[in-house]
């Protein structure tokens, strides 16, 4: 797989010589001559060996020529040792380049899209698209975080387990930054999507041990498992407890529960998993058509200790209402108004008109769907936002 290649050989080259800028730039080389020749000498036994040789060689070309000789040295000794030895097997260091572009010394609004950059090697202007700036500013930001890794030797390592508990959280808030910035928008293509579940399984798979990967990867297939279902045949928007079953996708629903289970027995109960258990619950609670909106309500509240956030209480009020307790939802929903964050986002905003339409309060409620539909940029969503005040007002 390209982007499997792509990121591990990244890893490797910049690893070694703390370099990301120069690792890419000798890899897109490396590509560049197996597009030339492959198609002719058939693609080599080991084609990663292959793209690393021709890579190695090109950063040994560029420091050959860089004047300050003496500073490079010791990177052109190093390269020239390991050219001998281009068929070793090479060590899978994508996490530890994750781990870099997640340091705390790398502004945070860097560290998501260089983990998309570096390790899946999508281009400056795709990932500008997806966080809504310029091609120019995401690409200065970029270089920037780059330039930072070299020159303070930001080192490509995974911490001690002592240290994991503080540096993987951002490295998981970052995936799942990237799966909701496509999954809010139903209009959006799913590759990145995708993209977040394979970043995940890369994170299960280099730390089989640890509990909360497991739980992140299981929280984005069970939602991802309801992709299909959220769309009608002719685009309009599908809630969730409106949606068919039978499109869900059962067997990402399997691996989702497998994943859920080894993650609360591999050690404390962190926020990914008591929110893929949210999902589990919802999931249980459609295929078999028995409430448990009381265990939702709980398990709400065992997330927000864990990790106590606006959207947890916003969610928390939604189930609630489903419980006999929308006055209370009510007030939770009015205390998250003091919240500058909550005027311009939408899941607020829709859940403050569906309780309101709920208590009977009319016209509060098509005041808020009014602003929710403002706020929405998918199309599909906007019309269900519509319709529902549209029912409201009648």
């Amino acid at each position: 797989m390209a982007r499997e290649s792509y990121g591990r050989l990244v890893a490797y080259l910049g690893g070694r010589l703390g370099d990301i800028a120069s690792a890419e730039d000798a890899l897109a080389t490396a590509f560049l001559t197996a597009l030339e020749k492959w198609p002719a000498d058939g693609v080599p036994d080991n084609p990663d060996a292959w793209l690393l040789t021709i890579a190695r060689r090109r950063q040994l070309d560029d420091w050959r020529k860089d004047k300050v000789k003496a500073k490079s040295a010791d990177r052109l000794a190093l390269i020239a040792e390991e050219l001998s030895a281009a068929d070793e097997e090479i060590a899978d260091r994508r996490l530890a380049l994750m781990f870099a572009c997640a340091h705390p010394g790398i502004d945070a609004s860097a560290r998501t899209p260089l983990i998309l950059q570096t390790v899946l090697g999508l281009t400056a202007a795709d990932i500008a698209a997806r966080f809504l700036v310029s091609p120019r500013a995401m690409g200065q930001r970029l270089v920037r975080a780059k330039a930072r890794i070299r020159d303070e030797k930001i080192p490509f390592l995974v911490p001690e387990k002592e240290e994991l508990s503080h540096r993987l959280p951002p490295i998981l808030a970052s995936i799942y930054a990237v799966y909701t910035s496509v999954w809010m928008d139903i209009d959006r293509a799913e590759a990145l999507g995708q993209e977040a579940i394979w970043l995940a399984s890369v994170v299960v798979s280099l730390l089989p041990h640890e509990p909360e990967p497991k739980g992140l990867l299981a929280l984005m297939l069970y939602t991802e498992a309801r992709r299909s279902s959220r769309k009608a045949p002719d685009g309009a928007f599908v809630p969730l407890d409106s949606q068919d079953v039978g499109l869900w996708d059962h067997e990402q629903l399997r691996l989702a529960e497998g994943l859920l289970r080894e993650a609360n027995a591999n050690g404390p109960t962190g926020r990914y998993q008591i929110e893929a258990a949210i999902q589990s619950a919802h999931v249980a609670r459609l295929l078999s058509g028995i409430s448990n909106w009381q265990a939702v309500v709980s398990l709400y509240d065992v997330l927000g200790r864990i990790a106590p956030s606006p959207v947890v209480t916003l969610n928390r009020s939604v189930a609630l209402v489903r419980i006999g307790q929308a006055d209370a939802a009510l007030a939770d929903i009015y205390a998250l108004a003091g919240d500058p964050r909550m005027a311009d986002y939408l899941p607020y905003w829709t859940a403050r008109a569906q309780i309101c339409a709920d208590l009977g309060r009319r016209v509060e409620a098509a005041e808020a769907f009014t602003v929710a539909i403002g706020l929405c940029w998918s199309e599909a969503e906007r019309r269900h936002l519509e319709e529902q005040r549209s029912k409201v007002l009648c």
